[in-house]
């Protein structure tokens, strides 16, 4: 016997539903949806058309189960939505890069092709990306489907601090301070030296024995033009803070200055460390033993060295920009209050 159009509904219906509750579910649909088509019915419609007309409207047999079991039909909902968002944001800006600058300095110590290095790091960021948002899905959608609660309430307490625009007066003294700083040790590390090698003993500082010599940490052949150019470098650095000071914000053209200026310096110090003319050869000798390990302790240094750089420039424009965008988003602000 052919089954009727709703006793196959109720069929789907209960078939994923626990068996405590299905006889009481298949009893409630059997009772409603004929009460539904007599309705129907007695107004004079035909009861095939009115079966199909109640059924259609209850919808998706697998929604109305969820329903009648309390089981969520979406992976993340509300309750968790927005902290996954923030921890899946988190995670994508940190997690990827790291692993990234990981394989390419294990990739430069072993000294393997500049292609094999690349596409190395290609391959893992894609897959961090894809396990950081798997992964961290995953364990909000098991929280969501068990009801876990997590005990995190959000309170008044828990409203972030505005962020800085970097035009405050103390923004401009600690900037001028560091930049000051700075060129300070690179004048004192070339005319007097940074490093006091003694007894047996590298130390960093200005005090001076019957045994001690003091070396630059720098190569001395960098004076002047190389350290010239570094104490220029500064200067700007230091005309940036004051302009966006005097401007009380950043503006996209002292980020595009700011960017210049990075790459600038990213190259020089780059072209130095690649020609190996960045340290003072003394200075490495007497503090890494070359004589002992050939070569090796100083290239690992260099790419140590390299990756530092890029990483400070590339933090240093994106951290510019990043100020453009809050300072753009606090005019529009005030404009509209």
């Amino acid at each position: 016997m052919t089954a009727t159009l709703t006793e196959r509904y109720i069929a789907a219906t209960v078939r994923s539903l626990p068996p405590g509750l299905q006889t009481e579910v298949r009893d409630e649909l059997d009772a409603s949806i004929a009460d539904a088509v007599a309705a129907r019915t007695d107004q004079g419609e035909a009861h095939e058309a009115a079966e199909r007309s109640v059924l259609t409207e209850l919808g998706d047999p697998g929604s109305l189960a969820a329903g009648y079991a309390d089981r969520p039909l979406h992976l993340i909902g509300p309750k968790y939505y927005l902290m996954w968002w923030r921890l899946l944001k988190l995670l994508l800006a940190i997690v990827p890069a790291c692993a990234a600058v990981g394989v390419a300095i294990a990739g430069m110590v072993a000294n393997d092709p500049v292609g094999t290095i690349i596409g190395e790091v290609v391959v893992v960021i894609i897959g961090t990306i894809v396990h950081v948002g798997f992964w961290t899905t995953v364990v909000f959608a098991v929280l969501e489907r068990t009801g876990a609660d997590m005990g995190i309430r959000w309170s008044v307490d828990s409203l972030p601090e505005p962020q800085e625009s970097g035009a405050s007066r103390g923004d401009l003294i600690a900037s001028l301070i560091m930049l000051g700083a700075f060129a300070a040790a690179l004048l004192w590390d070339h005319f007097i030296g940074l490093v006091l090698i003694g007894d047996g003993r590298v130390d960093v500082g200005v005090g001076l024995g019957s045994q001690t010599t003091v070396l630059s940490v720098l190569d001395p052949q960098l004076w002047p033009w190389w350290t010239g150019a570094a104490l220029v470098i500064i200067g700007v650095e230091a005309a940036i803070a004051v302009a966006v000071f005097v401007r009380r914000g950043w503006t996209p053209v002292l980020a595009v200055v700011n960017t210049v200026t990075a790459i600038v310096f990213a190259a020089g110090a780059l072209y130095l460390v690649v020609a190996d003319r960045l340290l003072n050869p003394a200075f490495v000798d007497a503090t890494l033993g070359r004589d002992d390990v050939p070569g090796e302790v100083g290239r690992i240094l260099a790419i140590i060295l390299a990756v530092v750089i890029v990483g400070v420039a590339t933090w240093d424009i994106i951290d510019g920009w990043l100020k453009v965008r809050r300072a753009r988003a606090a005019r529009i602000s005030r404009i509209a209050r």
